[in-house]
């Protein structure tokens, strides 16, 4: 299964906590799952269909088949004991309200839910949720700034303050930064580079950006949109 950029993100701060249960192994709580997992986070995989635990058995250290829907089965699955839950259920909406509610009677899960449409956030974040994630609605934002301009990668903070990562434009290259003035010309600051086949580094004054590098660029959203365009 592809994993996607939300996807990594989102277990990135996610695996900073020790133990995480995901309930729902769709494609959003699967792939969760599994990239929790890979960077060495202790993950339980529950599902209530008997085909989807199947299919996790030998990927997942543990997966279960189990109705999240009754807090005496979440609490025999010890499922009050992690420090994060991520209710990953999204076809069927009243037991992801109803998981969400019988978790949040615990004391100490952080819940993360994943929520299909506008009134379904609505309601999980009245239940109390403290994290709702809208899978479906934030990549397609993403992919529309993608869409527009020459970025390769895009990240939307509060604020309008956005991350991207895109090709250094011809006004950018072959001088060091430092003599450029990106920030006053442009609104924006170049915060690392990659060589072809290199590694990421930190940028500084003395960086010189080619054609082919690639550069993580942070700013206010239009003008970092603009730059991006920039031939």
């Amino acid at each position: 299964m592809a994993r996607s950029p939300l996807f990594s993100r989102t277990a990135s701060r996610l695996a900073d906590a020790s133990s995480v249960a995901v309930i729902g192994l769709g494609r959003f709580g699967g792939a969760l799952a599994l990239e929790l997992e890979a960077q060495k986070t202790e993950v339980l995989g529950i599902d209530a269909n008997e085909d989807t635990v199947q299919s996790y058995n030998g990927r997942l250290n543990h997966v279960v088949r189990a109705d999240s829907t009754r807090e005496e089965v979440l609490r025999q699955l010890a499922v009050h004991e992690f420090d994060v839950v991520v209710v990953g259920i999204g076809t069927d909406i009243e037991a992801s309200i109803l998981t969400s509610s019988r978790l949040l009677k615990f004391n100490k899960p952080i819940v993360w839910a994943k929520a299909i449409s506008e009134p379904h956030a609505e309601i999980l974040e009245q239940l109390g949720v403290h994290h709702v994630v809208r899978p479906e609605h934030d990549m397609g934002r993403r992919v529309a700034h993608l869409v527009r301009g020459g970025m390769l990668d895009y990240v939307e903070f509060e604020g309008g303050f956005v991350l991207i990562r895109t090709r250094p434009p011809a006004l950018a290259q072959d001088r060091p930064l430092g003599v450029l003035g990106l920030r006053d010309k442009h609104g924006i600051t170049v915060v690392a580079a990659k060589r072809p086949d290199g590694r990421w580094q930190p940028a500084n004054a003395q960086t010189v950006l080619y054609e082919e590098d690639e550069i993580l660029v942070e700013g206010n959203k239009q003008q970092a949109e603009d730059f991006s365009r920039l031939l």
